[in-house]
């Protein structure tokens, strides 16, 4: 009898390919690039205009994390696969989901725009005020840097991005799913 020989295997990515196509779904964000989803992790999409921070979901609780400031209408929720059932994900937004397919040779990696670097450092200032330094452009990155080892924060993109990639001239945001759902779960236990 020979011995079974088993295979290691570590799911690197969700994406999956077709012909060198990805299925992905645009989801709008304001102050932060459009968020790029793979398609087939969208389990939901239902129309909703209050702000939550869980939503129920086929008769499960689904912690939420908000794309839009908490000001500023929403209206819609989308609910998205997590690892488990226990780490799914919903994602509150305003404004249209655009689906598409891409070349994965038109996906071009990207570092994350000025603009968007500005309002990291702008919003850590304003949401850590206990640590009182005014951060000047010199060490915008050293801000950046020292927001990514804590643990996310919705108002700090640096703190949950995965990548910033551009596709066709316009620039879009990975996000960490796997450290949104975590970090929310925990939070909310």
């Amino acid at each position: 009898m020979n011995q079974i020989i088993k295979h290691s295997f570590e799911a690197v990515s969700l994406l999956t390919t077709s012909n060198g196509m990805l299925e992905v779904t645009v989801i709008p964000a304001i102050n932060q690039p459009d968020w790029l989803i793979p398609s087939s992790l969208i389990l939901s999409i239902d129309d909703y205009d209050q702000h939550v921070w869980t939503y129920l979901w086929a008769q499960q609780e689904v912690a939420v994390f908000h794309l839009t400031p908490r000001d500023h209408p929403m209206d819609k929720v989308i609910v998205l696969e997590g690892n488990t059932a226990v780490h799914r994900l919903a994602l509150q937004t305003i404004g249209e989901l655009q689906q598409m397919k891409v070349r994965i040779s038109d996906v071009k990696d990207i570092d994350l725009p000025e603009r968007y670097v500005d309002l990291v450092v702008i919003d850590n200032m304003d949401s850590d005020k206990a640590d009182a330094k005014q951060p000047t452009s010199t060490d915008s990155k050293n801000t950046i840097a020292s927001t990514t080892g804590k643990g996310f924060k919705e108002d700090v993109i640096t703190s949950y991005m995965f990548q910033t990639v551009s596709i066709d001239d316009v620039i879009y945001l990975i996000p960490d799913l796997d450290k949104i759902a975590h970090q929310l779960v925990d939070l909310d236990s």
